[in-house]
């Protein structure tokens, strides 16, 4: 289970990874990342950022992957191959996993392969 520290609960900080951070398509997922920077901020700068201080991480399943059963299982999968590797993440990062309608057939093995490729591609 992803600890419930670890998780993006709020709507405004789905959109501001979203929006604002780096994304890295793969034929079974869309990883989003908002890496915090290390720099100065400025009043209007810190408010517009997502209220993190450890990595975090949130899950998109729509109706387009499946029915519910398919949808959740999905979910506990990618949880499952994000809880193993959120150590490896910079301080403060924000992550956004979106799975696409290929994940509903996809092994853990198939979806921890592509979020690490997407991974990779996103903190070089």
């Amino acid at each position: 289970m992803l600890p419930a520290a670890a998780r993006l609960t709020r709507s405004q900080d789905f959109g501001l990874v979203v929006r604002r951070g780096r994304r890295a398509g793969r034929p079974r997922l869309v990883v989003h990342a908002l890496v915090r920077s290390t720099g100065q901020q400025t009043s209007t700068e810190s408010s517009a950022r997502p209220t993190l201080d450890m990595s975090k991480v949130g899950f998109v399943v729509s109706k387009a992957v499946g029915n519910s059963v398919v949808r959740h299982r999905v979910s506990r999968k990618l949880r499952h191959v994000v809880r193993d590797r959120l150590a490896r993440l910079p301080e403060g990062t924000s992550l956004v996993v979106r799975a696409l309608p290929a994940s509903a057939e996809a092994s853990s093995a198939d979806l921890a392969a592509d979020f690490d490729a997407a991974l990779r591609k996103l903190l070089r």
